[in-house]
């Protein structure tokens, strides 16, 4: 798989703890992708989180962004209206900071395509113009 990719925070919680139910999955889905997979800071943030108890986890998670195998997209002031424009439309659906970021800056760079572990909410937003995005694994 080629071309440029956003990465929600599952995969990279999976691809840092062996223990996770979605490492080996996730392990073998970035084998397979040959393009830059980029993220951004409210998702670095909840990963984070989500490894607390695993300090080394975190750790190898700071290590990650020197290229590869995750690159960060920036967002600046300027985004936070859009940000926050997503987040009140999906506001019933209870979105996350880190979704609507990630969901932005699909629709900011023109990617369509998020490897994310989260279909209840993936599955049900909508890019710019209504299209789906398509979801890996």
């Amino acid at each position: 798989m080629t071309g440029r990719l956003l990465v929600d925070t599952g995969p990279i919680v999976a691809k840092l703890l062996e223990s996770d139910e979605y490492h080996e999955a996730c392990v073998d889905q970035l084998r397979k992708i040959r393009g830059p997979l980029l993220t951004c800071w409210p998702v670095i943030t909840e990963a984070a989180w989500l490894l607390r108890s695993y300090p080394q986890a975190i750790l190898r998670l700071l290590s990650s962004f020197d290229g590869r195998p995750f690159e960060i997209e920036p967002l600046g002031a300027g985004d936070l209206p859009a940000i926050a424009a997503i987040l009140a439309k999906y506001k019933s659906l209870g979105l996350q900071l880190a979704d609507a970021s990630l969901l932005h800056l699909a629709n900011r760079e023109g990617i369509d395509l998020i490897f994310t572990l989260d279909r209840r909410d993936f599955g049900v937003v909508r890019l710019a113009k209504g299209k789906k995005p398509r979801l890996i694994p």
